[in-house]
């Protein structure tokens, strides 16, 4: 592998940039009219215009991304995370133009793309699943609704981000429900396919990070705890999970290797789950083929570069040597510094940065792509910068987490630093006791007192 195409853009591509350069290898980054002076363009060995800021018309166009890494002389496409980074049909293209993709297999995409073969898949290889089942196209609603063990949650067969999700409290519900989330899916996803799981209504979010190459080794690096968020988008993320008994991390750590094992699974990949905290139970829910957003606490806690891997997995090579006998050490925990409001109902704050100051410190790291005078284009994901920090335990980290924040100083926008310093700052969070719907309750009933004072 010799060149390298990142067809991505912010702060992982920019990421992507450094790994290659590190390993030796030049990249070339293709852009849209909005990221033309961005960071990693700037880094990358090259760069190539791709088309207008709309993403369909460059970073989504598969096509185009494929004749542009032809044309540059590259050898190898790397997709990031978004965008086509789960997009089976795009890592075919890669192939058949003669690339590398810096991915799973196609077939592997697929195979975990579609959530309900995921879950048979999962099934078929020991490991548990949130209770469920598959929605009968050919039947009435009605005739559906009932008998299902509510609180159920409906979900897009071919889903991701929180998007075709709809929780249904009851039978009555379930009709309306059913028809916006088969109508999310379908714009979404272009598959309007829904399935249901009992819902979890006290649950955890963890997920396991694994990591597979072509000489038949598999490996897992331990968890992430992903239980902070917002209408199914992930805000903070920490690893090691501060809920798990050890009995319950090595239970959940097997189910996960069990899968990629059974799969001969290459490259990086997420399989998530979630803990009902009435229960003490684990549950297999998705697979993600591709890097996380929230990869950084993994590389803090255990000392492993996971695009540097995914790099060297794709060449050919086998794993690091060091892969196999990796431990965690410490703890991190990462906070998504968003462009958006949370004073406006996070409305998105697209516009020029004027005052750029980054934290420091031991134990600290930003992953960004944005600084002093940059434009925050509003065609895409307003996250503008991921913060880690890592210390000796969880308590630590936290401290140091909320320092950083305090120093991280950010204008011209609206940010969600201030949630964040206020959500580190809660007792719930500081003592462990909260759950997926934590955030979406603690904002409503802020909404609701507000409500009533303006009222009275």
């Amino acid at each position: 592998m010799r060149k390298v195409f990142v067809a991505n853009r912010g702060e992982i591509a920019l990421r992507v940039v450094r790994a290659c350069r590190e390993l030796g290898i030049d990249s070339v980054v293709g852009w849209s009219d909005a990221d033309r002076d961005s960071a990693a363009v700037r880094q990358a060995t090259a760069a190539l215009r791709l088309g207008p800021a709309p993403s369909r018309q460059s970073y989504l166009d598969g096509s185009l991304v494929v004749a542009a890494a032809r044309a540059t002389g590259c050898d190898a496409v790397h997709p990031g995370y978004g965008f086509l980074s789960e997009d089976a049909d795009f890592a075919r293209a890669v192939e058949a133009a003669g690339l590398i993709f810096v991915g799973p297999r196609p077939e592997h995409i697929d195979a975990m793309g579609d959530k309900i073969a995921a879950k048979r898949l999962a099934a078929a290889n020991g490991v548990p699943l949130v209770p469920g089942g598959t929605i009968d196209d050919g039947l009435p609603p009605e005739a559906l609704a009932a008998g299902l063990p509510y609180p159920v949650l409906l979900k897009a067969a071919a889903g991701g981000g929180g998007r075709g999700m709809r929780i249904v409290q009851a039978a009555a519900e379930f009709p309306a429900a059913l028809a916006s989330a088969r109508l999310e899916a379908r714009e979404a996803f272009g598959d309007s396919t829904v399935y249901w799981e009992r819902l979890i209504l006290r649950a955890r979010h963890i997920e396991v990070q694994v990591l597979g190459d072509t000489h038949g080794t598999q490996v897992h690096l331990f968890e992430r705890d992903c239980s902070l968020q917002r209408r199914h988008q992930k805000l903070v993320e920490e690893s090691p999970s501060p809920v798990l008994e050890p009995a319950q991390r090595r239970e959940l750590c097997e189910a996960a290797l069990a899968l990629v094992r059974g799969m001969r699974y290459r490259g990086a990949g997420t399989i998530e789950f979630l803990l009902d905290a009435d229960r003490g139970t684990v549950h297999f829910i998705e697979m993600n083929t591709r890097i996380q957003v929230e990869h950084p606490v993994t590389e803090m806690v255990t000392g492993v570069d996971l695009v540097r891997e995914q790099l060297r997995i794709a060449a050919g090579l086998p794993m690091s040597a060091h892969m196999t006998s990796a431990s965690s050490l410490g703890h991190a925990i990462e906070c998504r510094i968003n462009a958006e409001d949370p004073a406006c109902d996070f409305m998105p704050s697209p516009g020029r940065i004027t005052r750029w100051r980054l934290p420091g410190g031991p134990g600290v790291r930003v992953d960004t792509h944005a600084h002093e005078g940059a434009v925050v284009p509003p065609y895409y994901d307003s996250m503008i910068a991921k913060l880690i920090v890592w210390d000796r335990d969880r308590e630590s980290a936290r401290l140091r987490m909320l320092r950083a924040l305090s120093e991280f100083e950010i204008d011209g926008i609206a940010t969600t630093i201030p949630l964040h310093l206020e959500l580190l700052a809660t007792p719930e969070f500081a003592g462990n006791r909260y759950h997926t719907r934590w955030i979406g309750e603690r904002l409503a009933a802020r909404r609701e007192q507000t409500s009533e004072e303006t009222a009275g």
